[in-house]
């Protein structure tokens, strides 16, 4: 008799970016360029509001996070109910309770690679298969590709904007255009944890096609803005009728009452949420003009990172950048062959990365 299930034995885990603690010695400073993470830190807002909550931590949190779910909807002027916002830990998770609710072995999703690998793995994990339609050069969707793609075994169509690891986006007309040839059956996964640093007015959010009547899920992130990564929190926001299904799926007191009091708070907190946006735009431009004085190809990006190619050495620049102190992600995983992520740090950080970037040119 089989006691494991053969997808799962087949599959294989997500592989995150090191931490620091793996790569440094006692009193080594290390720049963490690697993962993404907010370069300011966390709100001190949101500090505060853990740390209260910390002192009561005997009492159990709120059984379904109502609280965090007004907030959520009151930042998106209420365009959305509470009862439309999904809960998780981390935006991961909201995407594995859609994949746990939507898939099944012989279903099917398609995926525009080269983009975030959790939705292959995930989706091979129920028994589905991965459709890739690849983006077209200079990273733009291939529309007809993914339209030619749908059949009746089409569960989820993911979309990553902007896009990770290459930072770029798709334009609302292009997705305008894609979106209406979406069957009915298939909901669209709309994945804008990078939202909040787009600077380009032909963006939209999963709100624009949500107000449309789409079956579609905005997910989106605490890691990212808020700078809560390591407090594990996320969030979809959709239909009744999608969100009524998957709320089926999580289960009483899935949220601790420290994220849910830190979510709040960092959600409310609008002169921190400036701060980290103009910190990442005065960054970039200080990159992008080193990265043309070095001869580097780049992507400009809607995001707090930014893609370059070094081909055949991107494993070898990761190796280097090490010994520079500074932290990167070669993203061929991703599909991005000889391609780096480099995450917009601080002053120092992105200083450092530019230092190390050019001694390794040099060689």
């Amino acid at each position: 008799m089989k006691i494991f299930k053969e997808e799962l034995v087949k599959s294989k885990n997500y592989i995150g970016g090191k931490s620091i603690e793996e790569v440094a010695g006692p009193g080594r400073k290390i720049y963490k360029l690697s993962s993404n993470e907010n370069a300011l830190g966390i709100s001190p807002k949101a500090v505060e509001a853990a740390q209260k909550a910390a002192s009561e931590l005997h009492i159990y949190p709120d059984g379904t996070p109502d609280k965090l779910a007004k907030a959520i909807a009151t930042s998106y002027d209420n365009k959305v109910s509470p009862e439309q916002v999904l809960i998780g830990n981390s935006g991961s998770e909201v995407i594995e309770i859609l994949v746990r609710g939507l898939l099944d072995k012989g279903s099917e999703y398609i995926v525009a690679n080269p983009t975030f690998q959790l939705y292959r793995i995930l989706g091979i994990k129920m028994g589905a298969e991965q459709v890739d339609v690849r983006l077209k050069e200079n990273w733009e969707l291939d529309i007809e590709g993914i339209v030619n793609s749908f059949n009746d075994r089409t569960r989820l169509l993911y979309i990553t904007n902007p896009n990770n690891p290459t930072g770029t986006i798709y334009s609302y007309q292009e997705l305008d255009e894609l979106f209406k040839h979406v069957p009915e059956g298939v909901v669209i996964v709309y994945d804008e944890v990078y939202e909040r640093y787009v600077d380009n007015d032909n963006y939209s959010t999963a709100m624009r096609w949500l107000d449309q009547g789409k079956d579609i899920i905005g997910i989106n992130s605490f890691s990212k803005m808020y700078g809560m990564a390591g407090m594990r929190l996320g969030y979809g926001y959709t239909n009744d009728k999608l969100a009524d299904y998957l709320r089926k799926l999580t289960r009483p007191f899935m949220i601790n009452s420290i994220a849910i009091a830190a979510g709040i708070a960092a959600i409310n907190d609008g002169a921190f949420i400036e701060k980290s946006v103009s910190h990442v735009k005065q960054e970039k431009k200080y990159l992008y003009a080193e990265l043309d004085r070095l001869g580097v190809e780049y992507w400009k990006s809607e995001s707090n990172f930014i893609m370059i190619r070094l081909s055949e050495r991107a494993s070898e620049f990761e190796e280097f950048m090490l010994a520079q102190d500074v932290m990167v992600r070669p993203v061929g995983y991703f599909g991005a062959e000889g391609c780096v992520r480099v995450t917009i740090g601080t002053e120092d950080g992105n200083r450092a990365y530019i230092k190390g970037l050019e001694k390794f040119l040099a060689q």
